[in-house]
């Protein structure tokens, strides 16, 4: 994909210093500039890099001054916001590198399933029974969508990932390799001779609209009913969400967070990192867990802000920090007074 200046100034609404003629083909770090490719100057503290990089195209604001000439192989391209602006450029390159369409001869399609319109199918992938794809939809090689199946306009399916049978997905969704949503729960049940017998898990997956979900994340089906990843949550790679549970609109989940069963979180909050939340709990509106947590209570007021494991409110939790860091220096002093007193009272020792 090419790209001159012109055309990047005309989408951003930018000025031309340099060569309007100029082609970029990829995008890069200032520092790390190279001929040919794009990128944009916003921090000051890179300010310098304008001076030194390879880059071909810089996007800086309309305000920033130069103190010497650039090199003459460099044009500039100033906007009102170079930090947004560089950030739509970059959504319209994924867009336009992403828009892949066709059906490759080597995917397997059930004929029962209803594919729409400029839909792209890579090879290797698997559609079964009965399964509906939205238009727009592009699934990657060696993806397995299961039997009865929905995806939603617009969303991706990237390469490697496993949609189980019944799961529903949401238009706009973007699903990233290595994804599994739809397997079995965690269900089993000592009998009596101290087996454990599955149970059966009947419900299915549902994640709603504009959903994120990063490389390696396990989503559950739920025992009965459904696990429901509502509309605009944003996980992390490598996170799993058990049977039943349910994430509120706009949550936002980093790696490594394990959510135990039919555990109901609430919308618009944040979870750091390898957080643990056991099962059979709600969590409020708007609460933010920091990384490495242990929920293992609810969190019943909105807005609150916890930490540790077993986690505590983040106040306490900082002012406890601080005396347990003091611990060594404290149990010196007890130490030494007890040698004072056992000074001035040898019959008490």
């Amino acid at each position: 994909m090419k790209f001159s200046a012109l055309q990047i100034s005309e989408i951003l609404d930018g000025t031309i210093e340099g060569d309007k003629n100029t082609c970029v083909t990829s995008v890069s770090k200032i520092e790390e500039g190279i001929t040919g490719s794009i990128s944009f100057l916003a921090n000051p503290k890179y300010a310098e890099y304008i001076y030194s990089t390879d880059a071909s195209i810089v996007i800086l604001n309309r305000d920033f001054k130069l103190d010497r000439p650039v090199k003459n192989t460099l044009t500039l391209i100033r906007v009102d916001n170079a930090q947004a602006c560089f950030g739509q450029l970059l959504e319209m390159y994924n867009q336009v590198k992403n828009n892949k369409i066709g059906i490759s001869p080597k995917a397997d399609i059930d004929e029962s399933a209803k594919i729409g319109k400029d839909v792209y199918i890579g090879a290797n992938t698997s559609i079964g029974e009965n399964v509906v794809l939205g238009d727009g939809v592009k699934i990657y090689p060696n993806c397995y969508i299961g039997d009865n199946a929905k995806i939603g306009e617009n969303s991706t399916i990237f390469a490697g990932s496993q949609i189980y049978s019944e799961s529903i997905i949401g238009k706009e969704c973007v699903i990233h390799s290595g994804v599994s949503i739809g397997a079995d729960g965690f269900g089993f049940v000592p009998n009596s001779e101290n087996n454990y017998k599955k149970v059966p898990q009947i419900g299915n997956a549902i994640i709603e609209d504009h959903v994120e979900i990063g490389a390696n994340t396990c989503i559950d089906r739920a025992t009965l009913g459904s696990t429901i990843i509502r509309k605009g949550v944003k996980l992390d790679n490598l996170i799993q969400i058990a049977h039943n549970v349910e994430i509120g609109e706009n949550t936002v989940i980093a790696a490594q967070t394990g959510i135990a069963g039919s555990t109901k979180i609430g919308k618009n909050c944040m979870i750091g990192g390898q957080v643990g939340i056991v099962g059979h709990i709600k969590i409020a509106d708007e609460v933010k867990i920091a990384a490495q947590s242990g929920i293992a209570q609810s969190i019943e007021t909105a807005g609150t802000i916890v930490q540790g494991s077993p986690a505590i409110n983040i106040g306490d939790f900082k002012r406890s920090y601080v005396m347990f860091r003091k611990l060594p220096e404290i149990s010196a002093q007890l130490q030494n007074l007890d040698k004072k007193f056992n000074n001035i009272n040898p019959s008490a020792s």
